[in-house]
């Protein structure tokens, strides 16, 4: 599915205020901007803009046959059906993408997308290559896969029936501090060492067996193969996996595979710049340097690489790496694999008896994600993706699917806006590949960026007085000559001309709104209103606002100054001539304590509010009244006029012989009332305390009775009669009386 999208702006003309004076200028503006290139578009007094939304020109009268617009679309010029099984078919037609091949023609801002599918087939071939540290410490390790060729190729056969295997080991760069170099350390690097006195020399990277579908020389390979020692505990094996993804013809990797690279180890590696400390400071260059006994010929020349470079020759050859270390190295792997796109991290027993389980497990998480990456990308190109994965719904800003099953298919929406206009004549290219895929999107970009019009224009033509070249509705005049239609001539006359379209010397042709053909001003159009004036110096959207409405919406605007509609006054006609609003409560205008000018304007000082009425620093409410008293029963004072006094007093006056004052309160009762309210609180407050008191001493006399206290006695003791006869009758008989 292929979609264009044209953003048109939401308020303001920018086509026309960007004052373009050709075609091309005009499409740079914005996407919705079109050109009318018809000769007789907008003769008249006023210089037509002919930069303006396609609508507009047609309103204005342009011929839909002359309007320039140019519009972004997408062609699709490959479009293979997806495959839904890898082995059985010819390499050749194993297609995991669609389309393949697009041509994107784009103009700059104009935003289009394309829609491309992405699938896993089922049965695709596997190249599983080995990468193993061959350090002293990996012995057991080493001993543990020696037969792991055949059991891998029976598990891996449960997924795929082509898979090949290869082997390769690694130790570090037999150079100081990294390895042993003493002589006697050369051809025995165990020397010495009671715990493992015999072991292979130092070396960076062997390559030992390339691609095969011939597991049993896996497994007598491995039989082969002794440890080393180094001297640090950092190895070489980012040298390793470099030399393993770049050396394809060697390690043996086919195109129409899926490449695994099983970098087995129990430390951490040597990055960039590790390798100054032995005096290794060329930096790698990328290349594949196994000389003839398929070893890393470079390792004592070379730096160790970048995580960019490592990540950089996996993706350009398709490869997936795994990390198999132990579990105390999981986190630092862990973190590379976020700078290396394509990786995966497993956790690897101490003598790696789970590296069968641990491949298929990273085979399948491989399998189960599908991701994006761009190559050769235009920086003049803005790319946005979409993806929809299994569940059907868009995710904006995602370029990856992930929990997937083999045979799922997912699609992505790329949207592709350039940005700017490259050189004339340039055609981008760029790539969009799923990461270790070896199928890949290819894009050709061709830019909107002429006009159709421009290729027929005419040079010397008579349009322009034979002496310009019309383009597009428009003249370009020869050096020496302007006008409209290259009709007047610089120099003298020129001058003469061009003075006759100033209003005063120093000021700028045509108030700078206009252009100067022979003697007269040609006003621009303007999206905001009317330019007019014999030097353009008018217009009818340049006065004084109010709330941002021009001239209040009460008067017209004339040449910069508003003209008010009747009622109203002011700069900007936001002021009524009307007075009612000025009218206090008491009927008076501004409450007597101003004017009304466009509202009350209040004099009275003190005064405030919207009549005046507020005013705590003025005379009281007698001193107010004291005119309409006057007026009206005595006929006298400054309103003592037949219609004033009515109008303005308008209160209700009542005459009395006496005034009544309410009498205030006896302070004797007052003083009395008040000594005996805290009398009585108190007694009551007492009276409550001691109450408590009493409830709270019996309660505990009580308890205190109940209780067996040695140290009480009761006052009253009570004998029986018959136990002190028998105690007197004791006694005697035992002779004691």
């Amino acid at each position: 599915m292929i979609i264009t999208k044209l953003r048109f702006p939401c308020s303001l003309n920018m086509c026309m205020s960007g004052s373009a004076t050709s075609c091309e200028e005009c499409l740079l503006i914005h996407p919705s901007c079109a050109w009318c290139a018809q000769e007789d578009f907008g003769i008249g007094r006023t210089l037509p803009s002919r930069c303006d939304f396609s609508s507009n020109l047609v309103k204005r009268g342009c011929d839909t046959r002359y309007i320039e617009s140019p519009k972004s679309s997408v062609s699709v010029l490959q479009n293979e059906v997806l495959s839904t099984k890898g082995s059985g078919w010819t390499h050749t037609n194993v297609v995991q993408i669609m389309p393949q091949k697009i041509s994107l023609s784009l103009r700059p801002g104009d935003q289009t997308s394309f829609e491309l599918q992405v699938r896993q087939v089922e049965d695709y071939p596997v190249d599983l290559y080995y990468l193993m540290d061959l350090s002293l410490s990996m012995k057991d390790d080493l001993d543990t896969i020696r037969n792991l060729g055949t059991k891998l190729a029976h598990e891996m056969g449960k997924i795929t029936s082509n898979f090949r295997l290869g082997f390769g080991s690694f130790v570090d760069k037999n150079v100081s501090p990294f390895s042993y170099t003493a002589p006697k350390y050369q051809e025995n690097p165990c020397n010495g060492y009671k715990l493992f006195p015999n072991c292979v020399p130092t070396f960076g990277f062997r390559h030992i067996l390339s691609l095969t579908d011939k597991v049993d020389r896996f497994n007598e390979e491995v039989q082969k193969q002794m440890v080393s020692r180094n001297r640090d505990a950092p190895e070489g094996g980012f040298d390793a996996i470099l030399q393993a993804a770049v050396c394809k013809e060697k390690i043996g990797w086919r195109k129409e595979a899926y490449h695994l690279l099983v970098f087995a180890t129990d430390d951490v590696p040597h990055l960039a710049l590790d390798g100054r400390l032995g005096g290794l400071v060329q930096p790698h260059d990328g290349q594949c340097h196994l000389n003839e006994l398929n070893e890393y010929s470079a390792s004592t020349q070379m730096d160790y690489p970048s995580l960019a470079l490592l990540g950089e020759k996996l993706a350009e050859n398709n490869i997936f790496l795994i990390f198999a270390v132990t579990k105390r190295l999981y986190v630092i792997y862990k973190n590379f694999t976020a700078l290396i796109p394509g990786t995966t991290v497993e956790i690897l027993d101490q003598d790696s008896k789970n590296v069968i389980q641990l491949i298929i497990n990273a085979y399948n998480n491989i399998r189960s994600k599908v991701e994006l990456s761009v190559w050769d990308h235009p920086e003049d190109l803005s790319l946005s993706f979409t993806a929809t994965c299994q569940d059907g719904t868009p995710l904006p800003g995602l370029r990856k699917c992930a929990d997937l099953k083999i045979g799922d298919t997912v699609s992505f929406n790329v949207s592709v806006e350039a940005r700017s206009c490259p050189p004339r004549g340039t055609d981008q290219t760029f790539t969009i590949k799923p990461v270790g895929f070896k199928d890949r999107l290819e894009v050709t970009v061709d830019y909107q960026c002429d006009c159709r019009c421009t290729q027929r224009a005419q040079t010397n033509s008579s349009v322009c007085s034979s002496i310009g070249t019309y383009t597009c509705g428009t003249c370009h005049c020869e050096p020496g000559y302007l006008g409209a239609r290259c009709e007047c001539q610089e120099g003298e006359a020129g001058s003469m001309y061009l003075s006759a379209c100033r209003e005063t010397e120093g000021k700028q042709i045509c108030s700078g709104r206009g252009e100067c053909s022979c003697n007269q001003c040609l006003c621009y159009e303007s999206e905001f209103g009317k330019i007019y004036g014999r030097f353009c110096e008018c217009d009818d959207f340049s006065c004084a606002r109010h709330k941002g409405i021009l001239c209040s919406g009460h008067g017209e605007c004339h040449c910069g100054e508003c003209k008010c509609h009747a009622g109203y006054i002011g700069d900007n006609c936001n002021c009524s001539t009307e007075t009612s609003s000025c009218v206090s409560d008491n009927g008076q205008m501004c409450s007597g304590r101003g004017h009304c000018v466009c509202g009350c304007q209040c004099t009275e000082p003190g005064a405030f509010g919207d009549t005046c009425e507020k005013c705590p620093t003025c005379p009281d409410a007698c001193g107010t009244k004291r005119e309409c008293i006057e007026c009206r029963l005595f006929n006298s004072g400054r309103l003592a006029d037949n219609q004033t006094c009515p109008r303005l007093c308008k209160d209700e006056i009542i005459t009395v012989e006496t005034l009544k004052c309410a009498s205030g309160p006896d302070a004797l009762m007052v003083l009395l009332a008040v000594v005996g309210s805290i009398l009585l609180i108190g007694v009551v407050l007492l009276a409550v305390w001691k109450l408590v008191i009493t409830i709270h001493d019996r309660r505990e006399f009580t308890r205190f009775q109940n209780a067996s206290n040695p140290l009480y006695k009761h006052p009253v003791t009570t004998h029986s009669v018959e136990t002190d006869f028998n105690m007197f009758g004791k006694s005697y008989n035992g002779g004691l009386l």
